[in-house]
């Protein structure tokens, strides 16, 4: 049985179309300081990020499972795994996506894939051993939700002019210690500025912004995202159990295990390295009593007791 959307949170989707809004404005910032400094170029490289985005896009199912060492299971394989997300697919109305298993000890999990019909569900063994079945289904839910708010796009489209602000800072850095890119101004005036420095400092600026913003937006998609496991589940004690058991048994892993699975920080329900003394502006993902206190909220907003 489909269930009902409950509703939105519209200071959330607020915040994200406001911090969306100063992204987009400084990638035309950027954009429009490009064609001012650089009239020739600025086309390769465009041309290499646009092809960075399209590969990234149409292969990220690919490398994040290949990234996480991820096996694609058969419902044969993994029957109750498939019966859980086919289950939830019908209750969210998605197709069913494939799903992989990761075997390590990390309870954890992650969704990839550019839309819903080219889309992965991945779970470690370490989290279908330790967590209740119910617990399971609301990590599963808050990834199918990711799927839906076509979150793999949503973070491409985003990261793409701060990819072009990285690689311009690396051509800067290089055009500092070779000379070009804008360099032969100093034949006609030796006193002008280098434009290969102003279009270095023009993208370190953009890029140490667009981190911050990008950054942000993710941790409002995992706010989304766990609203959309509460929504589709009824249940949104079930996810908060699951994340504070899921966050407790990630200290409790060796080290060494621990850090052969960062490189997929980004796509976990709870990152590795969740209880980091970073600030939250460069957090990917929002604080754990954050996300807690969010679905208690949600739980009050149901109609139901929150402990």
């Amino acid at each position: 049985m489909q269930r009902r959307n409950f509703g939105r949170d519209r200071g959330l989707s607020l915040r994200m179309l406001f911090t969306s809004g100063l992204l987009g404005l400084l990638y035309v910032g950027f954009g429009v300081a490009l064609f001012y400094f650089l009239n020739v170029g600025l086309a390769p490289m465009l041309l290499i990020v646009v092809g960075m985005g399209f590969f990234q896009y149409y292969t990220s199912d690919k490398l994040a499972l290949a990234a996480s060492g991820a096996k694609v299971v058969s419902a044969e394989q993994a029957p109750e795994l498939h019966a859980m997300v086919e289950r939830l697919c019908a209750m969210a109305n998605l197709p069913k996506p494939r799903i992989a298993v990761v075997d390590t000890d990390v309870p954890n999990a992650f969704a990839t894939g550019r839309n819903p019909k080219h889309a992965a569900v991945a779970v470690t063994t370490g989290l279908w051993r330790r967590l209740e079945p119910q617990e399971i289904e609301g990590v599963l839910a808050h990834e199918l939700s990711h799927i839906a708010n076509r979150d793999v796009l949503v973070m491409t489209v985003a990261s793409f002019f701060a990819m072009l602000a990285a690689m311009l800072t690396r051509f800067g850095l290089y055009a500092g210690m070779f000379g070009g890119f804008g360099g032969g101004n100093r034949d006609s005036n030796n006193n002008q500025v280098p434009v290969w420095l102003i279009v270095f400092l023009v993208s370190v600026i953009v890029y140490a912004i667009s981190f911050i913003l990008i950054r942000t937006i993710s941790r409002y998609r995992e706010y989304a995202a766990d609203r959309g496991s509460a929504i589709i589940t009824g249940a949104p004690e079930n996810l908060m159990s699951a994340l504070q058991k899921i966050s407790s048994n990630i200290a409790q892993i060796p080290q060494r295990d621990l850090r052969e699975m960062q490189g997929m920080n980004a796509f976990f329900i709870i990152p590795t390295n969740w209880k980091s003394s970073m600030s939250e502006w460069m957090m990917d993902h929002p604080p754990l009593e954050k996300r807690l206190a969010a679905l208690s909220e949600i739980a009050r907003e149901m109609g139901k007791p929150v402990s």
